[in-house]
C-alpha cells in the first residue's frame, strides 16, 4: 500500500487542519471536538445546515461548507460516524435563531448519534429538525445500515436545501424543501476494485481482474451482484435501469444528474458513462437539466463511478441555480 500519509492514525486530523488551511477565506476548523463550520457562522437569522459521517468520501461533506449549502460539516474517523461531542458543538455553533437542520445519512451510527446531539442541543434551546437521506437503490438492508443507504442524493439535498435556507426559510420550510429531494432522487454505484482504508492496510474487499460489483456502497458493502467486465455503455444501463424503475421516470420528466467517480476514476471515464446517460434519458423522452461529473462523494481511492438522478421542478432549479460558494461547489457567487 502506497499512501501520501504520516501516521495512519493522524490522517482525519491533519488531512482537516490541511483544508482549513487551504480555505481559511471560507471556513474555521475547530480542532477539539473536530468540526467545521462557515467563516461567517453563524449566520443571524438564517436556518443553519449541519452534516458529517465517516471521513473517506472528500470533498463530501466539509468540501460543501459554505454560502448556499452546509453550515457545519462533522468529519468521523476513516469510515466512521462522528460522535455526539462534535455533534452538538457543531449545532449550536451555527445556531443563528432560527434552528437547525441535521442532514443525515442512512448508516446507524450516524443515525444514532445524531439523534442523541439533536437531543442534547434541543436541552441547551436549539431548535433541531432532522432528514435521512436513503437514496440508494442497490439495496435495502447493508452492513452498515436497515434500510437503504444514504449516497450521492446528499449532495443535491445539501445544495437544494441550502439554497432555501439562504433565501430565508424558515426551519420547517428548508426541512420540507429537503424532504422533497430526498422523495425525488436515487442512485446506484459500481465498484471495479476497491479501496484501503489507511489503517488496515488492505484493501476493503476482493474483486478479481475480471470482475465488478454493481450496487456497491461508498464503504464497499456488498451490491445486488458480481458480474463480469463489461463495456462502459453495458456498466451505465445496470445503474441506470433500477433508477428509472425506481422513480417511475417517464416520458416529459426533467432531471438532475451526477456522475460521481468514487476516487479513482479519470474524468475521461466518467464522461464517457455520462455520454451514456444522456442518449438513454434521451431515449426516454427524459430531459437532463443540469448534470455534475467529476469525484463528488467518494471512497477514498476506490475505481468505480455512481449515478445520482433527481427528478426537479421550477423551484429545485431555482434553489440550485442560486449563488453557492464552498471549496467544492461553487457559481453565480
Amino acid at each position: 500500500m502506497k499512501k501520501l500519509i504520516n501516521d495512519p492514525k493522524a490522517v482525519v486530523d491533519e488531512s482537516v487542519e490541511g483544508f482549513g488551511i487551504a480555505h481559511a477565506d471560507l471556513v474555521t476548523v475547530h480542532p477539539d471536538p473536530l468540526f467545521i463550520t462557515r467563516k461567517d457562522a453563524p449566520v443571524r437569522g438564517k436556518v443553519g445546515l449541519v452534516s458529517g459521517g465517516g471521513s473517506g468520501h472528500e470533498p463530501l461533506h466539509a468540501g460543501f461548507v459554505g454560502r448556499g449549502m452546509l453550515d457545519a460539516a462533522v468529519p468521523g474517523a476513516m469510515f466512521t460516524s462522528p460522535t455526539p461531542d462534535q455533534i452538538i458543538p457543531a449545532t449550536t455553533a451555527v445556531d443563528g435563531g432560527a434552528g437547525v437542520l441535521h442532514i443525515v445519512k442512512n448508516y446507524t451510527g450516524d443515525v444514532l448519534n445524531f439523534e442523541t446531539a439533536a437531543e442534547m442541543a434541543e436541552a441547551e434551546g436549539v431548535t433541531v429538525r432532522s432528514v435521512l437521506v436513503n437514496d440508494d437503490v442497490a439495496v435495502e438492508d447493508s452492513l452498515y445500515t436497515a434500510g437503504r443507504r444514504g449516497v450521492g442524493g446528499t449532495v443535491f439535498v445539501e445544495r437544494i436545501a441550502g439554497a432555501a435556507a439562504e433565501r430565508g426559510d424558515d426551519l420547517d420550510g428548508v426541512t420540507a424543501v429537503a424532504q422533497r429531494v430526498i422523495d425525488g432522487v436515487r442512485s446506484m454505484g459500481v465498484a471495479l476494485a476497491a479501496c484501503t482504508v489507511p489503517h488496515a492496510g488492505v484493501p476493503s474487499f476482493e474483486l478479481s481482474d475480471d470482475e465488478i460489483e454493481i450496487g456497491i456502497g461508498i464503504h464497499g458493502e456488498p451490491g445486488r451482484h458480481r458480474i463480469a467486465m463489461e463495456s462502459a455503455d453495458g456498466i451505465t444501463q445496470r445503474l441506470l435501469d433500477p433508477i428509472v424503475a425506481d422513480l417511475r421516470l417517464t416520458s416529459g420528466d426533467r432531471t438532475l444528474v451526477m456522475v460521481n467517480g468514487m476516487g479513482g476514476t479519470p474524468a475521461s471515464e466518467l464522461y464517457i458513462v455520462y455520454r451514456k446517460v444522456a442518449e438513454l434519458l434521451e431515449g426516454l423522452g427524459v430531459s437532463i437539466e443540469r448534470s455534475l461529473v467529476g469525484n463528488y462523494i467518494t471512497a477514498l481511492e476506490m475505481q468505480g463511478a455512481s449515478l445520482t438522478i433527481l427528478r426537479v421542478d421550477d423551484e429545485m432549479l431555482e434553489l440550485w441555480d442560486a449563488p453557492v460558494h464552498t471549496a467544492a461547489l461553487r457559481w453565480g457567487a
